[in-house]
């Protein structure tokens, strides 16, 4: 088979990831054909995920008004045995929100993701974080007639996780799965550098999730989330996808 070529290339900058256990029997029914759920501690996980996308480029083109952007997205956590038996640790999205409806277009044509386009806005007081002073990174989107927000605040110096951490299985990922239309799924490789990460003194989110994830996630989602991280982020490169079954 061909290898896939670079897609898309951008930095994903202030990833604020929080992170909640959720009943595997919730997310079974979501995992591709030929995947498996991961777990972390024996505990299935999901997270919304709030970050920046910059200087983004689609097979090398930049995209006038469509470079920099937010995305809001809600995802959890599967594996995959690969032909020389090492396991690929991955993610699937339930859900992805950006701002621009072409943005949404080109994702679902191209990998079937389940991108929808609304108003979003971000804030963000990290100039100083690096250096251990206190941080701040918010994200907001615009739905159901309402704004709905995720925030975090970090303390101390970004460092690269311990790769037996939490923080760890939920930030170094670098595979992902969509389920295809007629059922089977597609594989797609995402490119990066271990990212350093701060830990986080306050992580909130204000969301009608009823609303905006569904019934299925209203309860688990409704709670103060188990952790909370804030990824710095990096030049990421995602690769065309391909089919699996």
């Amino acid at each position: 088979m061909p290898e896939p070529r670079p897609f898309l290339t951008a930095s994903w900058r202030f990833l604020a990831l929080l992170n909640y256990e959720v009943p595997p029997g919730l997310l079974r029914p979501l995992v591709p054909v030929g995947t498996e759920l991961d777990v972390w501690d024996g505990a299935a996980l999901a997270s919304i995920v709030g970050f920046r996308f910059l200087d983004t480029r689609v097979l090398g083109l930049s995209i006038p008004g469509h470079r920099d952007f937010d995305e809001i997205n809600l995802r959890f956590y599967v594996r995959r045995r690969a032909e020389d038996g090492s396991w690929r640790r991955a993610v699937v999205f339930v859900r992805e929100l950006v701002p621009r409806r072409a943005i949404a277009l080109v994702a679902r044509w191209a990998y079937n993701e389940p991108y929808t386009a609304v108003p979003m806005g971000h804030e963000l007081e990290m100039a100083e974080a690096a250096d251990g002073q206190p941080g701040r990174a918010a994200y907001a989107w615009h739905m159901l007639g309402r704004w709905h927000s995720l925030e975090v605040r970090t303390q101390g110096r970004p460092a690269i996780p311990d790769p037996a951490s939490e923080a760890a299985f939920i930030s170094e990922h670098y595979w992902g799965y969509t389920v295809q239309r007629d059922g089977g799924s597609k594989e797609y490789r995402v490119e990066h550098p271990p990212w350093r990460v701060w830990n986080t003194v306050g992580a909130r989110l204000n969301c009608d999730v009823l609303g905006v994830y569904g019934a299925g996630f209203a309860e688990c989602l409704g709670v103060p989330p188990r952790s909370a991280f804030l990824a710095e982020g990096s030049l990421v490169t995602v690769y065309s996808g391909r089919r699996l079954v």
